[in-house]
């Protein structure tokens, strides 16, 4: 196969590898949004100030780094026959269970399970249909098992006039007092997690906090039913040697993450649209490991450092845990390099300045779609000069069209003289003959950025257009876009000179159609990027084509027989 037709082929393997290699398996299948478990309405109901043997924590000690036993059991779905306690933000609505004072359920008011559903989006759930939950422990000395805490009341909710809600669990174990207080802030997802620990022994006593995010292999719901690539579902960890280092599940059940011992860093489980995180503080040295549970879950965990209590002492131990959309700026706030959970693949160098000029666009007119449309009339003018240049090529090649003819029938039967004859008459008239190739292939790479930049934005989830385009982020509903992409393609290739070999004329003729036919099941917003760059592309081509026509001096010189 020549070069010419390798090129030619080169947008349609792209198209194959978004389309067919990462095929969504659950496609047709509707899932549901997990309920928030019951909680009780009667505080005297909490439990006491126990503790439960057989719930132990612990994490792969220093002298053992291999070990990976770092696991906090519990029961699947045990928080639901539990006292829970309620936490209401404007944000977020969670449940924290007295045992052990993990969050068991956590929901976004803000972000709806489904465009025209009253539900909002259930991020953490602990029942039959998903297992995700954000665990934290505090490792104490003389101490076996979790802490079952004695919370004040079992229900809270931040005020319209308060900044910021504080929620404090109490336990007092072998006569140390230990209160665990989540702090959340207004229209904020990251909520802090302190133990104070007072010692009224007269012996010194070790503390280590401990933070996991334990997560089953059930499918992501906020990856939806579609055909396409996936997003990745997994864990991430960052330290300041690797920024950004994703984790399949799978590895996490082979084992195969080493621990590792870092200054600051964070750990996440991330999905499509949504990412949890704990993000310890950056200046202590953190020990970060990955495990299973008793359940199967998979764990990303980390311990921080261990503290020494004195007597009659008091310590403060924390860690941030962020819970919520994967909004750059909001998780730059929370930690360095937690913005890189928002993964836009191989091209985040071209995906990363795209979406900061379409946000900054956004912010000036407010309707995501329009701002698409800016874009990629931006996008177009960049790209102009480069584009002018092939289509130039190509109209000289239609100019010239019954020469090329001529040279084809005159030395048919001699390939090799022919495909010398046609090199001469391309060096003459100044063709690039894979001019007809260059707009495409220069496409590609913004093409592939901006589809993982509209994939992994949830800015563009449940964000109208117009008409009947009221989601960006899903396909068209009734494919005209696709269908509008097809024709505009089928108008260019009426611009183009025919290609003077067979097989590259039948592959020219086909995208129309391939393309049309993967782009059913695009993002919409994507699909208007390349029907507005189509547009454009179709008036510069018509107005240089109409231009090479009218110039008398290309081809003067061409003789014919």
């Amino acid at each position: 196969m020549d070069v010419k037709r390798l090129l030619l082929l080169i947008p349609l393997a792209v198209l194959a590898y978004l389309i067919v290699v990462q095929w969504n398996q659950d496609y047709g299948q509707v899932a549901t949004a997990p309920q928030a478990p019951a909680i009780s309405s009667d505080a005297g109901d909490a439990p006491s100030p126990t503790t439960t043997g057989s719930d132990d924590l612990s994490v792969p000690s220093d002298a053992e780094a291999s070990d990976m036993a770092g696991s906090m059991p519990g029961e699947a779905g045990a928080g639901n026959s539990r006292d829970l306690v309620a936490v209401t933000t404007d944000v977020l609505d969670v449940r924290i269970d007295p045992e052990g004072g993990d969050i068991v359920y956590a929901a976004l008011p803000q972000h709806k399970f489904a465009q025209e559903s009253e539900q909002p989006f259930v991020l953490m759930a602990d029942n039959a249909s998903m297992s995700y939950v954000a665990r934290s422990g505090l490792q104490l000395e003389g101490h076996q098992g979790r802490i079952t805490f004695n919370p004040e009341k079992t229900e809270y909710r931040l005020g319209e006039d308060e900044g910021q809600l504080e929620v404090d669990l109490s336990a007092t174990l072998n006569g140390v007092d230990v209160l665990k207080r989540f702090t959340f802030a207004r229209d904020s997802y990251a909520v802090d997690v302190d133990y104070f620990v007072t010692n009224n022994g007269e012996t010194p006593v070790t503390a280590r906090f401990i933070g996991q995010l334990a997560r089953d292999n059930s499918s992501d719901p906020s990856s939806g039913p579609k055909m396409g690539m996936r997003s990745f579902l997994g864990a991430a960890y960052s330290s300041p040697e690797t920024r950004y280092e994703k984790i399949d599940f799978e590895d996490i059940q082979e084992g195969n993450f080493a621990n590792r011992d870092v200054e600051g860093g964070w750990v996440a489980v991330i999905q499509h649209y949504f990412t949890s995180a704990w993000a310890p503080p950056q200046d202590q040295q953190n020990l970060y490991y990955a495990t299973t549970d008793s359940q199967g879950r998979n764990v990303a965990a980390f311990a921080g450092p261990t503290r020494t209590v004195a007597a009659a002492g008091e310590a403060a131990l924390g860690s941030t845990l962020y819970m919520g959309p994967k909004v750059q700026d909001r998780l730059e706030e929370v930690a360095p390099h937690l913005e890189l959970t928002v993964d836009f693949g191989w091209l985040w160098f071209i995906a990363n300045p795209l979406f900061w000029l379409l946000d900054h666009i956004h912010d000036l007119i407010g309707n995501w779609g329009w701002s698409i449309v800016i874009l990629t009339l931006l996008v177009k003018a960049a790209l102009w000069p480069l584009s002018a240049k092939a289509y130039k090529s190509m109209a000289r090649m239609r100019k010239l069209g019954p020469e090329m003819q001529r040279l084809k029938e005159q030395y048919g039967d001699d390939r090799q003289k022919m495909s010398q004859e046609m090199m001469k008459f391309y060096q003459k008239e100044k063709i690039n003959p894979l001019g007809g190739c260059l707009p495409i292939l220069v496409q590609m790479p913004v093409f592939i950025a901006l589809y993982w930049m509209l994939l992994e934005s949830v800015e563009l989830r449940h964000a109208p257009f117009m008409f009947w385009i009221q989601d960006l982020s899903v396909k068209d509903p009734y494919f005209i876009l696709p269908i509008l992409m097809g024709a505009s393609m089928f108008v260019q290739q009426l611009l183009n000179p025919t290609p003077p070999d067979p097989t590259q004329a039948k592959i020219m003729k086909m995208l129309p159609v391939v393309f049309t036919f993967f782009f059913l099941w695009f993002p919409a917003g994507l699909v208007i990027y390349w029907v507005v760059n189509n547009i454009t592309s179709i008036a510069q081509q018509y107005v240089i084509t109409r231009k090479i026509e009218a110039d008398p001096n290309i081809g003067k010189g061409m003789k014919t027989k």
